[in-house]
This record gives C-alpha cells, structure tokens and sequence, in this order.
C-alpha cells in the first residue's frame, strides 16, 4: 500500500449556515490519481479551496507529509508542493503562454528590485533556465504549443488554455496536483486528448499524486486508481470506479436513480 500523502480528518467548511463540508474524513495516497465526484454542491471544490488555503476551515485538521497545514497561507500551501487548476479559466490572455505558465513557479523566482537592475547577467540566465523548463513542459502536451511560448495565451485553441494551465501548476515540481474538472468547456475529442496528456505527464513525472474533480464518467473511469464520492459535504463512499458506479447510494445521490 502507498504511504498516505494527505489526511483530513473531521475538515468542516461553513459559510453562515451552509455547512459545505461537514466533518471530512478523506486520505490521499502518494502517486494516485483520485477522482472527486459528487453532485453539484457537495463539497468538492471547496475541499480544493480548503486544501489549497483559501479558505480556513472551520474546523477539523489538514496533514500532509505528515505535518499539520491547516493553518497555512496559500503561499506557504504552494511551497510544501501543493498546486492546482480552476474550473474557470484564470488565464491573462493578454500576456504570453511562458508568462502565464510561469506565474506558477514566482516564489522560486528572485523578483527583488537589486537583483533584477543590478545582476543583469545572472536575470538574463534565470529567465533563459525558466524559458527552458517551460518549454520542456509544454512539449510534454504539446510539440505545437512549446513553439508558441511568446505568443499570447488568448490567440491558442481552448484545449492548449487547459495545457497551460496545468503546465501553470505543474511548473513549480508539486508532489500533489488538484484538476478542477480540466474538460469544462472543451470536446469529447478534447477531453481525450488531454486525458492522454495526464496520462503521459504521471509517467514522466514518478510519483505526482493527482486528484480530479471531473463530471466526464468515461474520464474517471480511464484515469483514475480510486474514487471517493461526497454528498452533502461528507463521503458517501470510495472505490474503483466500477464498484462506486454501482453502489445503490451513488445511483439515487449522483446518478438520480432510486
């Protein structure tokens, strides 16, 4: 069995009444891929915002390596190794696929104002290093998109947005990696093709953990080693997708059926 990478236990989220999660109890292996299901408004993404610091919990505790960050700031969360995407693109299209793609990696960036007017040579080869790896990133995805690093992320099809933002979070080296339903918005044909980037991603990168909040049934089927289900705020219960797909709890709670 995998050592456990994150553990919460009795993770409570309350927005005024609205208890969106409701004493959580959820581990996360290291080096799985874990699909996050659930009906609209039981929980997922705000298990993400929790995770991730934006929001403190309410109450329960966050452990992750073993040591409790619960209290930490998205910052300090980001630099234990912890990133993610959104379902709704955060993207600057204005600015260039490398800049976007390097917003993810600024805390290991030196952005001082000494540094940046007076050790131009050493700027000059930070920012070829950082061109590099992002490009070496990309065509992991894309051999199309790591050729068009300087161009403007809002002139690239949809499915290279979705590229570069997981290149966004994956940029910094994490061990754990949140998907925020990837394939909102794109094409079946899309969603396959990103799904094979996933896929090739874990191999070329032992022991990402990853967990996807995702919709697409035929996705979490493909991709995923266990599913945990959440109703309510709680966990209606876990699995590989088969035994969750025909559990009579998940039919009438997800699925709609009695």
């Amino acid at each position: 069995m995998s050592s456990t990478l994150l553990e919460c236990r009795g993770l409570t989220m309350k927005f005024g009444g609205l208890v969106a999660l409701n004493e959580l109890d959820l581990d996360i292996r290291a080096g799985e891929v874990l699909g996050l299901l659930g009906p609209n408004g039981s929980g997922k993404t705000t298990f993400f915002n929790v995770v991730t610091g934006i929001y403190a919990a309410s109450a329960g505790a966050i452990r992750y390596e073993g040591s409790d960050i619960s209290k930490l700031s998205p910052q300090q969360i980001n630099r234990c190794g912890i990133t993610r995407t959104f379902q709704r693109s955060r993207l600057c299209l204005e600015l260039s696929v490398f800049d976007n793609i390097m917003i993810g990696d600024h805390q290991r960036l030196n952005n001082g104002l000494w540094f940046n007017l007076m050790r131009r040579t050493r700027l000059e080869t930070q920012i070829r290093e950082a061109f590099d790896r992002a490009r070496e990133l990309a065509a992991t995805f894309s051999r199309t998109l790591s050729e068009k690093l300087l161009r403007p992320a809002g002139s690239v099809t949809m499915i290279d947005r979705r590229r570069i933002e997981i290149c966004r979070a994956l940029i910094s080296q994490p061990k754990l990696l949140l998907l925020d339903e990837p394939s909102a918005g794109m094409t079946h044909e899309e969603t396959r093709e990103l799904m094979d980037d996933i896929l090739l991603v874990r191999k070329r990168i032992p022991g990402l953990t990853v967990v996807i909040i995702e919709h697409e049934m035929n996705v979490i089927e493909r991709i995923t080693n266990r599913c945990v289900v959440l109703n309510y705020g709680r966990r209606l219960c876990e699995g590989t997708y088969r035994e969750i797909a025909s559990n009579a709890d998940v039919q009438q709670a997800y699925l709609g059926q009695s």
